[in-house]
């Protein structure tokens, strides 16, 4: 990174005296707690779990010649997006009416079943009205549609696919959610099964089309099958989710800021005072810096639902017990299990301290800036120091930006997370400490593009995290070998698994 060999352990000596001092009064960190720490007052302040390992990291020194390539971009295997149509697309000259869908989940969720409306929308021949996003019970963001997405630039790409209206016609407009909402109607489909072959829709849609002009699908999340569809489907999917789904312009300006300010962070302090519409650009002498992104979602119920032991103590057990019995009453698998059982398996999502000591294994430096894609970590501050002190350059959304930037995006979730999903697709390298959404999103887009993207190896990092006695260097060369072919390399979708996830074959051919 051009900043040598003293900068290098004068972060590391900087590091662990954070880390030390922020397990006995975190309190005197709160104002670097850029990741939206929760209210907690059920723990205790959790100890590193992997001291012998932090130690070492804490003192580890600038990558090794032979990691040369750690930033050096995916070879190109010569598989290409291959989303345009197999034939001449023209519209059918007569819609057969209006679908509407109403989609619930946060962000990425929603982004996937607005490709599955337009996929059903071609195959029904029906006009599409613009996807009604439902508001989040547990963010409370009444976004919509046209609040994140730009939506003439998403009718304009699909404009030769299907018909699509912003609004419906005035002798339709009583079809509204409260329309549905109060009483049984003849033009609202809620029997969709998940992932519902074409057949179904066209046995049980298209007859209420043709009877009323109309049908309403509510809900419609993950409604629509993987498998025995046309191919001209399948690339329309793709064609939507990577081409037509882009991001309103405010929230593109203020990605390509934070992005600005992680390349160039001496024309920082400048920019953040500025507004960052007006955002100046120019190149330091040292040329743009690189930056990982780390999707790092380690949420309340994140935490409960995996049934993991997190090293909070017996309060913390047993209110992530009490907590996830109140929100599933038993229905959590993970229960069933020991805490080892589950780390074995791979099935507890990575600590901050744990993905912290995965990138430093991988020969990520303290000088390696690392942009922090989260809500709100379980625990705050005090989780997230021994991260913080391996990575003292890590930044986020409220470290990069001034309250005045931020201002038009505060506390809408979709929004933040539409910022999130911006500055992960403009990264070097993307890395997440659990799946979910976000992670099979951004994982998907990024195989679509052939953009660097690290996948834990979960089972082997819970084994190598239980064994108490392994020593650094053991550690780094399992964790090394591991994680060769997890690049972000071309894996080929298997029956069943989202085409969103895994575009090969399907909409990334080999040319």
């Amino acid at each position: 990174m051009g900043l040598g060999y003293q900068s290098s352990r004068a972060g590391a000596l900087v590091g662990g005296f954070m880390l030390l001092f922020s397990a006995f009064l975190p309190g005197l960190f709160s104002h670097l707690g850029h990741a939206s720490p929760s209210t907690f007052s059920e723990w205790n302040t959790p100890k590193p779990r992997h001291s012998r390992l932090l130690k070492s990291a804490l003192q580890r020194q600038s990558p090794k010649p032979d990691q040369s390539d750690l930033w050096a971009p995916l070879t190109d295997e010569g598989w290409r997006p291959c989303v345009d149509s197999l034939k001449d697309s023209s519209l059918p000259g007569e819609s057969e009416g209006y679908i509407q869908v109403f989609l619930d989940g946060g962000l990425n969720q929603q982004r996937m079943g607005i490709c599955d409306a337009v996929a059903v929308a071609k195959l029904l021949n029906a006009t599409l009205v613009i996807p009604h996003l439902e508001i989040n019970p547990v963010w409370k963001d009444s976004s919509s549609f046209v609040d994140i997405f730009d939506v003439d630039h998403f009718i304009n790409v699909l404009k030769d696919d299907i018909s699509i209206v912003k609004e419906l016609p005035a002798e339709f407009s009583w079809s509204t959610r409260e329309y549905y909402a109060t009483a049984i109607r003849a033009t609202r489909v809620k029997t969709a099964p998940v992932h519902a072959s074409p057949k179904w829709y066209l046995d049980n849609v298209l007859p209420v089309l043709q009877s009323y002009g109309i049908a309403a699908i509510a809900p419609f999340s993950h409604r629509l099958a993987f498998e025995n569809l046309p191919d001209e489907i399948q690339r329309l999917r793709c064609k939507v989710n990577f081409q037509a789904l882009t991001f309103v312009p405010h929230i593109r300006a203020l990605g390509d800021a934070l992005i600005s300010r992680l390349r160039y962070p001496s024309n920082r302090k400048d920019s953040k005072e500025a507004n960052y519409l007006s955002l100046t650009t120019d190149a330091n002498v040292q040329g743009p810096m690189k930056f990982v992104v780390l999707h790092l979602r380690f949420d309340k119920d994140m935490a409960a639902h995996s049934a993991c032991d997190f090293g909070g103590g017996k309060a913390e057990k047993l209110a992530l017990a009490k907590y996830r019995q109140v929100l599933w009453q038993g229905r959590v698998l993970n229960s069933q299990f020991t805490d080892e059982e589950l780390r074995s398996q791979g099935r507890c999502p990575l600590t901050p301290e744990e993905i912290g000591l995965l990138l430093a294994a991988l020969g990520f430096d303290n000088n390696t800036r690392l942009y922090l894609a989260s809500h709100k970590v379980y625990g705050g501050v005090a989780r997230i120091s021994t991260l913080r002190g391996l990575f003292p350059l890590m930044e986020d959304k409220k470290s990069l930006t001034s309250g005045n930037e931020l201002a038009q995006i505060k506390g809408k979730a979709s929004l933040l997370a539409a910022v999130d999903y911006y500055v992960s697709m403009h990264s070097d390298i993307f890395i997440s400490a659990s799946p979910g959404n976000m992670h099979n999103a951004i994982v998907g887009h990024r195989t679509y593009e052939n953009l660097k993207t690290i996948r834990p190896n979960m089972a082997l990092l819970g084994q190598l995290f239980m064994n108490k006695s392994i020593i650094w260097s053991d550690f780094q060369q399992a964790t090394v070998e591991g994680h060769l072919n997890r690049q972000g390399q071309i894996r080929l979708r298997k029956p069943k698994q989202s085409i969103y996830t895994y575009p090969a074959p399907d909409c990334v051919c080999h040319a």
